[in-house]
């Protein structure tokens, strides 16, 4: 369906212009993409347009031009916007300290039908949305016709608190249809008008523009929980930054901080403090808008948050629109559950504790557990881990081992490991040494299906740096100069030899992750305790008994 696009009688809007300004608009050519018009004092007035912004006089505006356009709108409210009655235009005004308007932005307001074809189906069904997107994009322009069309089936209420839905005058402009419109006196206000709306005028449906302040969030969570289907816009522009958000989380359920039982922690593979929604979220469905024929989906925004805070975000549905109209939408499908078709490493086998893989020409005698007295086989590696001359990607299922150490460490290192939230995804599983004697049923149904198994002795980030080095038989190679690793060997034999003749601890000089793995090794070789501290590129390991 092509849109019709009806602007609201530019004419209007430029007649309160000073005739070089408006003249100049004209000579543009090209009103049907004006977004503003932006006069400043001592500046050369411009004009915004959807994809260039362009000098319309190359004169200064002085004070009498400023005043020209005061004198022929209306009031400023609190908010230092004015509107011209029965349009949607909006001119927002910019003040010195004393009050004083130095700058005015003069928005086109246009009533665009056809805009809502896109996302009617979810607008039609019911479930509150909430859009996001960033200024200018066509959010208010959204609202407005989704407004229109539900004001056909429903009763639909639109707080406006800049009169930018329903325009300025005490009759809402035609764009809207049948729905009805409650002003605003202040902006601080909103929330109150919000409350109003649902106690006063029993609506089925309130759209609401740019929620912004607490209060109003708390007031949206009050009309959702009575029933009320909501539509509304917020200040962000995507799921990540709303969570981020303190104020405005709370459309979304908020998120804190909550700590897990050890059964439940060693379940997920995480640390027993982790992130959790904390309520229900206000909106069913919340959309971004990345451009005017683009839209990101989010159908489900409880399941949404809860895999994004467990590290697993779930993909998004995509809509966009072509040049003909039409609309095609693209659902991604999430990773299947399933072994079948994956890259497995190659032979990779069982190794009780971190350590470099070697290959068959140099095997390691059998090692047995000492408490399953089950013989471990030699690790050995039939090919190198690469694959058109990079690191192969290994899926890891971490067991009791922190998934965003292993995450982090994966990410310092360089390497292309990915940690699975399903066992049957993995092509290698790490564990602590304790699961693995306790013979935990994970471990055993790893062991059946004859899936590699690595064994940290404790859950550090040095441990789960040796792992990944071991899985992808890395070396701490210096940069190629023997002359550095020795250099390296020496340093640390010296910190060694003066915690052994009496020193409480002596800090190594920092390098990278690969010379501190080096410098752990020494150290536990020396029968010492060594930690990393400090973050990159500062970060550095110190030697200390234990």
């Amino acid at each position: 369906m092509n849109q019709h696009k009806i602007t609201d009688n530019l004419d209007t809007l430029l007649d309160v212009l000073p005739a070089n300004i408006r003249h100049a608009v004209e000579k543009t050519n090209n009103t049907d993409n004006l977004l503003e018009i932006i006069i400043d004092l001592g500046r050369v007035p411009t004009a915004r347009f959807m994809d260039v912004e362009q000098v319309l006089v190359e004169k200064e505006i002085t004070r009498f031009e400023i005043d020209h356009v005061v004198e022929r709108i209306g009031t400023f409210d609190t908010d230092n916007r004015a509107g011209m009655e029965r349009t949607l235009h909006r001119i927002s005004a910019i003040r010195n300290r004393r009050g004083i308007i130095v700058g005015l932005t003069c928005r086109v307001g246009r009533a665009v039908y056809g805009t809502v074809d896109i996302i009617q189906d979810i607008i039609e069904s019911g479930k509150s949305v909430l859009i996001l997107g960033r200024p200018g994009v066509g959010k208010t322009t959204l609202l407005r016709e989704a407004a229109r069309i539900l004001a056909d089936i429903k009763r639909v209420v639109i707080v406006d608190t800049s009169n930018e839905i329903g325009g300025d005058g005490d009759v809402p402009h035609p764009a809207v249809g049948k729905a009805r419109r409650m002003q605003v006196s202040q902006p601080m206000l909103q929330h109150e008008v919000m409350i109003e709306a649902v106690e006063n005028h029993n609506p089925e449906v309130i759209v609401i523009d740019e929620i912004g302040r607490e209060l109003e969030a708390v007031a949206a969570r009050t009309i959702a929980e009575r029933g009320v289907q909501l539509i509304g816009t917020a200040h962000g522009q995507t799921l990540d930054n709303l969570l981020l958000n303190p104020t405005l989380s709370d459309l979304v359920g908020g998120i804190e901080a909550v700590t897990l039982s050890d059964e439940e922690a060693r379940r997920r593979g995480t640390q027993k403090t982790v992130l959790e929604r904390r309520a229900p979220p206000t909106f069913d469905v919340l959309i971004e808008i990345q451009t005017r024929d683009r839209f990101t989906v989010h159908l489900d925004v409880m399941g949404s948050i809860d895999a994004l805070l467990r590290g697993y975000p779930l993909p998004p549905e995509i809509r966009t629109r072509d040049d003909n109209g039409n609309i095609q939408i693209e659902k991604v499908a999430p990773a299947p559950a399933t072994r079948a078709g994956f890259n497995e490493p190659p032979d990779i086998k069982e190794s009780k504790s971190p350590r470099r893989l070697r290959t068959p020409a140099d095997p390691p005698p059998p090692k047995v557990d000492s408490a399953s007295e089950a013989p471990i086989a030699p690790p050995r590696i039939e090919a190198p881990l690469l694959t058109n001359g990079s690191l192969r990607t290994i899926k890891v299922y971490p067991y009791g081992v922190a998934r965003n150490r292993l995450m982090q460490a994966a990410k310092r290192l360089g390497v292309p490991a990915i940690v699975v939230r399903d066992i049957d995804e993995a092509n290698v599983l790490v564990t602590l040494r304790s699961y693995y004697r306790d013979r935990q049923q994970t471990v055993m149904e790893a062991e059946n299906r004859g899936m590699p198994i690595y064994v940290l002795r404790a859950n550090t980030v040095n441990q789960v740096e040796q792992f990944l080095g071991d899985l992808y038989n890395l070396t701490p190679d210096i940069s190629g100069d023997r002359g550095e690793v020795d250099e390296v060997r020496e340093q640390t034999q010296q910190a060694i030899a003066a915690v052994l003749n009496g020193e409480r601890w002596v800090d190594l000089p920092p390098g990278p992750s690969l010379v501190r793995r080096l410098q752990h090794d020494m150290a536990r070789t020396a029968e010492l305790v060594s930690h990393s501290y400090g973050k990159e590129p500062r970060r550095h390991v110190r030697i200390f008994r234990e």
